[in-house]
């Protein structure tokens, strides 16, 4: 992209794609940005250059297809000095490294919320697709091995409950269509919130055992952080009730996937709708992919035409914005606000509302 002819040009570098063309064509818009392209394999005289001039660095939150020379750490931020905002493609932020980030004076956004609808309809989905055994009958009939359709009988799930961990965007929305839809009873475990914005959001508040304790469904809309990184593992399953369902469409490594293929080899629930993983795509041969009381996807709860337009104009929108000097809506880490305005002030020569 050609360098613009005003003073202070604002640098932007991705690596290999953004989430949708609605990002690129609104930063066109903008004729002060320089936008720029990376690949995996840029050799270092092509990316470092770039790296070093960039004011921002748009990064994938695909942690297992972003190479780690190009995740946003300590090692990335010392190429990057005049870095000030590293913005995810997405709700979550595996790939950026936040301690590091803010240690530097960068301030680190999301899309929180752009693809919230999508995801809370992928829960949904994996809740009747198991109380309905829709995966067991479906292979059964390709199989030709159908002799007794009583033998799949499934569950009505009007007035189940379902616990919901984390009601933010996505878990509210997971609790509304529950609770409109099917009139469930809805618990949920949150700590950021209270008692009564639980219950404006359609759920009763309850501590993680007592929700694993009751719950017909366990949904995990929860980020991945310090307090929530294996969360879910041997001790946490052994209090779900055997006709129980997990379901998990937030991250990998919030549960201990050894700790649940040794509840489904015991029988101690009945089965689990997996989105994320540990290594993803998981391979074939993986140990969870084996059960057929297991439904799986590789990551795709979020992943719709509507919801990568949404998330691409969140995502240069809310930048957009930040250049212009905005404080963004979406901040991951708030703490690093005065320095991020000094460092911004120092840089484009005013001061970030």
């Amino acid at each position: 992209m050609a360098e613009s002819a005003k003073e202070n040009v604002k640098r932007v570098f991705y690596v290999r794609f953004v989430n949708h063309p609605i990002y690129l064509d609104l930063i066109a818009q903008r004729p002060e940005i320089r936008l720029d392209k990376l690949e995996n394999d840029s050799p270092d005289p092509v990316a470092h250059p770039i790296m070093a001039a960039a004011h921002a660095y748009q990064v994938s939150s695909a942690r297992d297809e972003l190479p780690m020379k190009y995740h946003a750490t300590k090692e990335l931020l010392a190429r990057a000095p005049n870095l000030l905002i590293v913005s995810t493609g997405g709700a979550g932020y595996d790939t950026v490294n936040v301690k590091d980030c803010t240690e530097a004076g960068v301030l680190v956004v999301n899309q929180t919320g752009g693809n919230a609808d999508a995801v809370a309809a992928h829960v949904l989905a994996m809740v009747l697709m198991l109380s309905k055994q829709i995966i067991q009958t479906d292979h059964t009939l390709r199989k030709g091995t159908m002799h007794d359709r009583n033998a799949f009988m499934g569950s009505d799930i009007n007035n189940r409950t379902i616990g919901i961990v984390g009601l933010g965007n996505v878990g509210r929305r997971v609790a509304r269509l529950c609770k409109t839809l099917f009139d469930m009873n809805v618990l949920a475990c949150d700590p950021n919130l209270d008692e009564k914005t639980i219950a404006e959001r359609g759920a009763t508040k309850v501590m993680l055992d007592e929700l694993l304790k009751r719950s017909d469904f366990v949904s995990i809309n929860c980020p991945l952080d310090d307090a929530s990184r294996n969360m879910i593992s041997t001790r946490e399953f052994g209090l779900m009730q055997k006709h129980a369902f997990f379901i998990t469409t937030a991250r990998g490594f919030i549960h201990d996937e050894k700790a649940l293929e040794e509840a489904l080899k015991a029988r101690q629930i009945a089965g689990a709708g997996l989105d994320v993983w540990s290594k993803e795509p998981p391979q074939p041969d993986h140990p969870l992919l084996q059960f057929d009381n297991v439904i799986a996807s590789p990551h795709t709860a979020g992943v719709t035409k509507e919801a990568r337009a949404n998330m691409g104009k969140f995502a240069a929108t809310q930048l957009i914005d930040a250049l212009d000097g905005k404080r963004p809506p979406r901040i991951v880490n708030p703490d690093v606000w005065p320095v991020y305005v000094k460092r911004f002030e120092k840089t484009f020569g005013f001061r970030p509302e």
